[in-house]
This record gives structure tokens, sequence and C-alpha cells, in this order.
């Protein structure tokens, strides 16, 4: 239990300094002149995350916390995932955001990770949705919120921003 409970705290307290980063990016864009689009959905985003580390929690504590069997595996590949997540930030820099943002006259960044993919910062929190849970057998929360996550991010978040960058770059 003593494992689960320190990767759960680990991971929450991660991703609220990154809301925090992505607060203070926000605030910086702006004051460049740049904006928010697809504002509308980003409390679906937040919702799925929030029930995500509900959920884990739960399915986590009903199955005693212990590591599955091959936690060896999933947990290396969502720390490799984290990785290539902090390379993503790292890459936009002050641009990266949890929400959509535009900066008008700006060309989007081709560099680092995204030289290779489209949108990999949310492939890899894909993966994470995925593999953290699988780490502690909690299966449930694996699948339903990874296909949630799919869904959101092919039908709403992805087009949402291929938008801005076709309508604002």
């Amino acid at each position: 239990m003593t494992f689960f409970l320190l990767v759960y705290a680990s991971v929450v307290v991660q991703r609220m300094l990154e809301l925090s980063l992505a607060k203070k990016n926000a605030r910086y864009v702006r004051s460049l002149g740049g904006f928010e689009v697809g504002a509308d959905h980003y409390k679906y985003i937040l919702l799925l995350h929030i029930s995500f580390f509900v959920s884990l929690l739960i399915e986590g504590w009903m199955r005693g916390g212990s590591p599955a069997p091959w936690w060896g595996i999933t947990f290396a590949i969502f720390l490799v995932a984290q990785l290539f997540r902090y390379w993503c930030i790292i890459t936009l820099g002050r641009r990266w955001n949890t929400r959509i943002y535009v900066l008008p006259g700006s060309p989007p960044v081709k560099r680092g990770p995204y030289r290779f993919l489209r949108h990999p910062n949310y492939w890899i929190v894909t993966t994470e949705l995925f593999m953290l849970p699988l780490t502690f057998s909690a299966y449930a929360t694996a699948v339903v919120f990874t296909c949630c996550n799919l869904w959101l991010l092919l039908r709403i978040r992805i087009p949402a921003e291929e938008r801005a960058l076709r309508d604002h770059s």
C-alpha cells in the first residue's frame, strides 16, 4: 500500500505543479497578445483527469494497493512516458499549456518530439493513463479512462487544436 500511495501522491502533486506552470505560461502568452481557443471543452478534460485520479485511488485501494506481478514493466513504461512528456514541455517552453492558446504570427513548434509526431503529449498522456493503473492491477480505471481520453482527444481536443493551428498560424 505504501508504494501505491507514494506513487499516487507523487503523480497528483506533479499534475498540480503542472497546472500552476500552465497558468504561468498562459499569463505569458496572453501578455504577448495570445488568446485561448476551445475553452468550452476544457472542463471535460479536467473532469476526466480528476475522475481518473479518484477512480485510481478507489480501485487501487480496493485491490490493496499492491503492485501487479508485472508492475516493473508497466511502471517502467509509465516512467519513460513521463520523460517523453517532459521533453514535450521543455520543447514548447513558455508556450506549453493544458489549454489551447494561440500566439498570432508564431509558427507551430516543429522541433523536439514535434519533428516526429503531431500532438505527442496527448499520446504520451494516453500511455500514462493506461500504464499507471495497470501497475496496480486497476484494470477498470486503465480501460475506461484510456478509452474516454482517446474519445475526447480524437473527437474534440485534437480537432480543436488543428483548427486553431490552421486558422491562426
